[in-house]
């Protein structure tokens, strides 16, 4: 048997174990060497902007997946059209109108979750499935046709809600830190839910402001204001270049306690662009202070299971730099596209795939197995990352499991 007929053969089995009867009876080009017919997937992803660096993550994660799977999903070869997401609503539309006229039968990417809930009612009124690999606003409710292969943004926060719950005492005092937007909330949201049980947070969150155009000193100021409150811990939500320029003026008003926030805070660039090298006083303060930086997130790339070794070994061949969560939840939606595809077989259409997604069961994937709950978001595992040196780099090191929810 040829190396491709074998992989195709494996690729039958999963399905088969994970499906039963429905797909053997759901496909007629399962059991042939002849490809299905082409299928056109939709790609909507910010090209632009402070959003560029997630955007060209998920585009690589979804691209790998193919690249695998000898450029087809459930057995038909594929062509991704890829879409402008913009920054609000009425770019997300753009891109969606765009990608429908192609005919499309599914959707993915999408970073901005001002994008997402403005492209909901678009996207459930054409009737076409969108697999989102990263926006995931917690206000997005009784979806028919928007699956999620990343996350609620209550999650991260809630996880670590129960965490610091654990570890600090009644009195402690928590510095709430993040940038004035609804993202924000649903994380701080979380956070209360799985920590305000029996006791209440201090002081009210500290809201800064939401731009990319961040100069220097921005935090400097409402930092400062709140270190004079001496917390004991702080937990913020920042990610991109807000996060480095949080961290570095942290440190800079001589902060000295432990640093808590969803693992969007030292993913992707963010670690390199902190790290000063080996006799650098930033890393210094990084790795010496009190607690350090711990994160919660459902994804690390030094996760030891089967699926991660196969995605994050090929993610650093092709693209010399080691996955995120952002690239993970990509590759994945590719591989319930792959499951749906397969499910129905013959000439797929949006409505059928998307009643195929229904019916997928567990996912093996990088993060660890998983499976869409009733909400269509994953209900998956949570990790506690670490920020510590692997090698000579600063790295996220999985150090616990958190909690499972969704």
């Amino acid at each position: 048997m040829s190396q491709m007929n074998r992989r195709r053969a494996l690729q039958l089995l999963a399905a088969l174990g994970t499906t039963g009867l429905a797909a053997g009876c759901g496909s007629d080009t399962e059991g042939t060497s002849s490809p299905g017919s082409p299928i056109k997937i939709g790609l909507i992803v910010p090209g632009s902007g402070p959003n560029k660096a997630i955007g060209d993550e998920i585009a690589n994660g979804f691209q790998l997946y193919l690249s695998l799977n000898d450029q087809q999903l459930g057995g038909h070869p594929v062509t991704v059209v890829q879409a402008e997401e913009g920054e609000n609503a009425k770019s997300g539309q753009a891109a969606v109108d765009r990608l429908l006229k192609e005919g499309v039968v599914a959707l993915t990417g999408v970073v901005s979750s001002a994008v997402m809930s403005g492209i909901r009612d678009a996207v459930e009124q054409a009737r076409v499935p969108l697999i989102g690999s990263n926006a995931s606003p917690a206000s997005l409710q009784s979806v028919v046709y928007i699956w999620r292969t990343s996350y609620v943004l209550d999650e991260p926060g809630e996880a670590l809600g129960r965490y610091l719950r654990e570890q600090l005492d009644k009195s402690s005092r928590i510095a709430v830190f993040g940038p004035d937007n609804q993202s924000t909330r649903d994380v701080i949201d979380g956070f209360r839910r799985g920590y305000e049980q029996g006791r209440r947070l201090t002081d009210p969150p500290i809201y800064t402001p939401d731009r990319a155009d961040l100069g220097k000193g921005i935090f400097a100021g409402t930092i400062h204001k709140a270190l004079g409150k001496r917390p004991d811990a702080i937990f913020c939500h920042y990610a991109g270049t807000q996060a480095v320029q949080f961290i570095k003026e942290l440190y800079v008003e001589d902060y000295q306690g432990p640093i808590y926030a969803p693992g969007f805070l030292t993913e992707g660039a963010v670690l390199s662009q902190l790290d000063d090298g080996e006799n650098g006083e930033l890393r210094a303060r990084i790795l010496r202070n009190r607690g350090g930086i711990e994160t919660a997130l459902n994804y690390s790339a030094d996760l030891n299971n089967t699926a991660n070794r196969v995605f994050a070994s090929a993610y650093r061949k092709t693209h010399n730099s080691s996955p995120t969560t952002y690239a993970m939840a990509s590759y994945d939606a590719a591989q319930v596209l792959d499951k749906a595809v397969r499910l129905v077989g013959g000439d797929p259409t949006p409505q059928q795939v998307n009643l195929a997604l229904g019916k997928i069961g567990q996912i093996d994937s990088p993060r660890g197995s998983w499976q869409f709950n009733q909400s269509r978001t994953p209900q998956q595992k949570w990790y506690l990352r670490k920020v510590q040196l692997d090698g000579r780099l600063l790295s996220n090191m999985v150090i616990n499991e958190l909690a499972t929810l969704g």
